[in-house]
C-alpha cells in the first residue's frame, strides 16, 4: 500500500511539474502609445527635433519631466522637443483615454558646427551667384504654376540662400537632413518641398531645369503644390555640369529636422 502511495505521489509530482513547465511565459505588453524623435534619443543643446507619436490621427498631450532640460512645443498638430541644457528628460505623450507612452532624451553639449555655406571649388561658390539664371528659373516656375491654376510664388531670401547653399555642395541626389538644416540655418522655420536636377552643359540652364521637373510627375507636383506661398532657387555650374535646386515654402507645415 505504501509503495502504491509513493508511486501515485511521484506521478502527481511529475504531472504538476510537466504542467508548470508547459505554461508559457507572458510577454510584457507593448506601450499603447509610441513616442520617438526624428533625431534619435540624443540631442545637443540648442537642437530641436520633431516627435513621432503613434498611432497617428489622435490628439495627444505631451509633457517633459524637466522642461529646463528639454522643453516641448506644439506646432500646429505636431510636437517638437527643444534641448535647453545638458541632462536627461522623459517625454510623455498621453491621450484622452489616459493611455501613455514615453521616451528618454539625453542632451549633450553643443558641438561647433560648420557654416551653412560650403564653398564649391568650381565656378559658383557664392550665395548670390548665377542670379540671372535663378531669376529666370523663378519666372518659368511661376508661369508653370499660373498655367496650372495655382498662385504664383513670392521670392523668399532665406529659401534662396538655402537652395544655393545646397546647389553649391553639388549634390546629385537628395540629402533630406542636410537640405532641412540648410533651410533652418538660412532662417526659414517651416516645412518645404524641394526639387533637384543635374545635367551636363550650362546653356539654357533655367529652361532645362524647369523642363526636367515638368517631365517628372513627382517633381511637377511639388512645383505646382497649392500649399506653397514662397520660393527660392539655387544654381551652381562646375566643370560643365549644372546643379539646380528649387525650395518652395509650405507655411502650415513643420520642418522635423528644425
Amino acid at each position: 500500500m505504501t509503495s502504491i502511495k509513493k508511486r501515485t505521489t511521484a506521478a502527481l509530482t511529475a504531472t504538476i511539474l510537466a504542467t508548470t513547465l508547459a505554461i508559457p511565459a507572458t510577454a510584457a505588453e507593448a506601450p499603447t502609445i509610441r513616442v520617438s524623435s526624428y533625431k534619435g534619443s540624443s540631442l545637443e543643446v540648442g537642437e530641436r527635433s520633431g516627435l513621432i507619436i503613434g498611432p497617428s490621427g489622435t490628439n495627444y498631450t505631451v509633457t517633459s519631466s524637466d522642461p529646463d532640460m528639454v522643453a516641448v512645443e506644439q506646432v500646429l498638430t505636431f510636437w517638437v522637443a527643444v534641448a535647453k541644457a545638458e541632462g536627461t528628460a522623459e517625454i510623455t505623450a498621453s491621450n484622452s483615454a489616459g493611455e501613455r507612452g514615453s521616451m528618454t532624451l539625453t542632451v549633450g553639449a553643443a558641438a561647433d558646427s560648420a557654416p551653412l555655406e560650403v564653398p564649391a571649388s568650381g565656378d559658383s561658390a557664392s550665395l548670390v551667384d548665377n542670379m540671372a539664371i535663378r531669376q529666370e528659373m523663378i519666372r518659368l516656375i511661376n508661369q508653370t504654376r499660373k498655367d496650372n491654376g495655382v498662385s504664383e510664388l513670392s521670392v523668399n531670401d532665406a529659401l534662396m540662400n538655402a537652395a544655393q547653399a545646397c546647389s553649391n555642395r553639388r549634390y546629385t541626389w537628395h540629402h533630406a537632413p542636410e537640405e532641412s538644416k540648410a533651410a533652418v540655418d538660412a532662417g526659414y522655420p517651416y516645412g518645404f518641398g524641394d526639387n533637384l536636377t543635374v545635367f551636363t552643359g550650362t546653356a539654357d540652364a533655367a529652361q532645362r531645369a524647369v523642363d526636367n521637373w515638368i517631365n517628372s510627375p513627382g517633381h511637377f507636383e511639388t512645383m505646382i503644390d497649392p500649399r506653397c506661398d514662397c520660393i527660392g532657387v539655387g544654381v551652381t555650374q562646375h566643370d560643365g555640369i549644372t546643379y539646380c535646386y528649387m525650395f518652395v515654402g509650405i507655411p502650415n507645415s513643420v520642418n522635423f529636422y528644425a
